[in-house]
């Protein structure tokens, strides 16, 4: 279901999904009101929720929608300004799965393929969820001819959920775990996408123990203007000073450095200290800032004694550069599938077989803290 004011974004993000296989635009609605009045008749697995428009705008219609649909996915998206930021980060506190910056003007073309890849990405990872949280059957209702794409809505034949028509994913061989490293930890790199601020703001306000004595680096997939708020909302979850990362500046330990929006962070031995260095180059499995770079780079700075962290997040940023920090006597913790909105990026370093702990987000500061203190199990 896709509900913006603008009839151009509309008719841009229903020809998208409309050209995808496996997708069916089940709505194109011009306002909350419309969303919230025809959620129920028009039952889809995911909306895209403008936060501006008349008669009731997103973040209003939210709770409303998820008060009549308790399981739907919601997209929040929003031009790139301070205010949107901040209300697409109360967005997610409410219940939203994720947002999307949209392109300030849609004929700058590199801003709109941007937005394509990003949105359909989204929507395909977030609706793969549907997949392990609901049971379905591999033959159409009434037939006995196997699922391929869901059928299309008609007046006389509503919509088949998305959820019911989906396989049931194939059962996968135990993953490895390997040994902790016994070289102590003197660093902690975390790397998060997708129900990352959400994941990063409950880890930081469980692990002071670890922060005050030990440097703490962050790559979370976001643009600029949103990583400065997010920057924020991590100084007041952990009560530790957090800003985004400046390009020269002395990693202490104490301080919380956040990859800025739109520039890769990595980190260089200067003298005897260590720096930030921030680089404008082409993104990293599409991304920038990326997670591998902070991973590769730690590397030459500390060696064995990287301790990193990847939660939840799609695609797979942070498993090449959580195998070179193995491979140079480090270790890894990946996110648990369960607590992760979208087990791709802790799911390809579980996979890949370099972690050494895949635990719940519950359990992972209690383990940080541990592992920090001394303990090697």
């Amino acid at each position: 279901m896709v509900v913006d004011d603008s009839v151009v974004i509309r008719g841009l993000i229903s020809r998208w999904v409309g050209s995808e296989p496996d997708m069916v635009v089940a709505a194109s609605l011009r306002t909350g009101l419309d969303a919230v009045n025809q959620i129920e008749r028009v039952n889809p697995d995911v909306a895209v929720l403008d936060i501006e428009m008349p008669e009731l705008d997103g973040i209003s219609a939210l709770p409303l929608l998820l008060a009549k649909k308790r399981n739907l996915i919601i997209i929040m998206a929003s031009t790139l300004t301070r205010r949107n930021a901040e209300i697409s980060f109360k967005a997610l506190s409410l219940g939203a799965s994720d947002y999307i910056p949209k392109p300030e003007s849609t004929r700058e073309q590199a801003a709109a393929e941007t937005f394509h890849h990003d949105l359909i990405q989204k929507i395909r990872s977030l609706g793969a969820k549907l997949r392990r949280t609901v049971p379905a059957s591999p033959h159409l209702p009434g037939t006995g001819h196997p699922t391929t794409n869901p059928p299309l809505a008609t007046p006389d034949r509503p919509r088949e959920p998305l959820s019911r028509l989906l396989q049931a994913p194939v059962a996968q061989p135990p993953l490895v775990r390997r040994a902790f490293s016994s070289h102590a930890p003197r660093a902690l790199l975390i790397g998060s996408s997708t129900g990352g601020p959400q994941a990063l703001m409950t880890l930081v306000g469980e692990i002071g123990a670890v922060i005050d004595r030990f440097p703490v680096l962050i790559t979370q997939h976001m643009p600029p203007t949103f990583t400065t708020i997010l920057a924020e909302h991590l100084a007041r979850s952990s009560h530790r000073p957090a800003h985004e990362a400046v390009d020269g500046e002395i990693v202490k330990a104490g301080r919380i450095y956040l990859a800025p929006g739109g520039r890769h962070m990595r980190v260089v031995r200067r003298g005897t200290d260590v720096a930030i260095a921030l680089d404008d180059g082409p993104p990293v499995n599409f991304c920038k800032p990326a997670v591998d770079p902070l991973f590769s780079s730690a590397i030459d700075v500390w060696q064995g004694g990287i301790l990193a962290v990847v939660l939840t997040g799609m695609g797979s940023d942070g498993m090449r550069g959580g195998k070179e920090i193995v491979a140079a006597g480090g270790s890894v913790i990946a996110q648990d599938e369960a607590t992760s909105v979208v087990w791709g990026m802790p799911g390809a370093a579980a996979n890949a077989g370099i972690c050494s702990a895949i635990l719940p987000l519950g359990q992972i500061a209690p383990k940080l803290v541990r592992l920090f203190s001394g303990d090697r199990s």
